[in-house]
């Protein structure tokens, strides 16, 4: 449907007259159903065919049949109008155990493993139809995709996302994780140990790579991965360590032979934050989910230990 984003403001009846006539394959019959004349509906057709720049419905036998282009534009039409009736449908009221609308949550692969468990146990007792779409954008998007409603919600540690209303969920801070029975793990603070460690990051997080660059062990980086996701395994069979938040690390130390440490690097206190476009400030299945969330964690159901 991008062809018809363009600076001429757009009826959204044409799409109920284009869906009433592709579903009738006849425009009389179309017309009696929207409660309109037929003349009323054809012009309808005809604006949206100049808009489309294709006919459309060509005539048959016994009514219209519909071109290529059109059955490829019914799918989008019925997406895109179930979509609104949905949100209409919610304008005054969200009821989350008869719900079955999908939010869709900007997240890293560490916020996917603190919230989607809280998240979704939560929702399997309460609104057990609701559903997630987690995604991970790259961080230059995250702010367009919340004013374009493509996301419904950013959460984690997003400094660099201005414009949106926010609320603070969590705050955490770093740690080293390494394996219980790491050669240093009795001395981490002497000078041999801050020479010999060896560091695997992840760019999903760039935070402790900036730390370690400031602190001159830009060289002691030995592994750059593009997500945490392998790094409990990494620092469990090898010599290396991770600079990660207390939060998943404590997950990760509950599964795997490893251990946590203070860290002697100066970072940021980490305050992880759920993000919104003003635009969903409204919306109440919006502020439901919004709701849901800080009460998770402020009532401590999201503690990590």
């Amino acid at each position: 449907m991008h062809q018809m984003n363009q600076a001429t403001p757009f009826d959204l009846n044409l799409l109920r007259v284009f869906q009433a006539v592709y579903v009738a394959g006849n425009v009389r019959r179309a017309a009696e159903k929207l409660g309109l004349s037929q003349p009323a509906v054809s012009h309808g057709l005809t604006r949206l065919r100049l808009r489309l720049k294709d006919p459309l419905f060509i005539r048959s036998p016994g009514g219209v049949t519909p071109t290529p282009r059109a059955h490829h534009f019914s799918a989008a039409v019925d997406a895109a109008l179930a979509a609104v009736d949905a949100s209409l449908g919610e304008t005054l009221a969200f009821d989350p155990a008869r719900s079955d609308r999908r939010f869709t949550l900007h997240m890293s692969d560490l916020g996917q493993g603190e919230f989607m468990p809280v998240l979704m146990a939560h929702l399997r007792v309460h609104a057990p139809g609701v559903r997630i779409e987690a995604r991970q954008l790259p961080l230059d998007d995250v702010q367009p995709a919340l004013d374009q409603r493509r996301i419904d919600l950013a959460l984690g540690h997003l400094p660099d996302i201005q414009g949106t209303t926010h609320e603070q969920l969590i705050v955490d801070r770093y740690v080293l994780l390494l394996r219980r029975d790491h050669p240093f793990a009795a001395a981490l603070g002497s000078a041999e140990a801050s020479e010999a460690l060896r560091y695997v990051v992840a760019q999903s997080h760039p935070e402790p790579e900036k730390a370690l660059r400031r602190l001159g062990l830009a060289d002691h980086i030995r592994l750059m991965l593009p997500h945490y996701s392998a790094v409990p395994e990494v620092v469990a069979n090898t010599d290396l360590v991770a600079i990660i938040p207390r939060r998943p690390a404590l997950r990760y130390a509950a599964h795997f032979p490893l251990a946590t440490a203070e860290i002697q690097a100066d970072l940021p206190a980490l305050g992880i934050w759920a993000h919104w476009s003003w635009r969903a400030e409204s919306d109440p299945g919006h502020r439901w989910l919004r709701q849901t969330l800080a009460d998770l964690y402020r009532a401590g159901d999201g503690a990590g230990g």
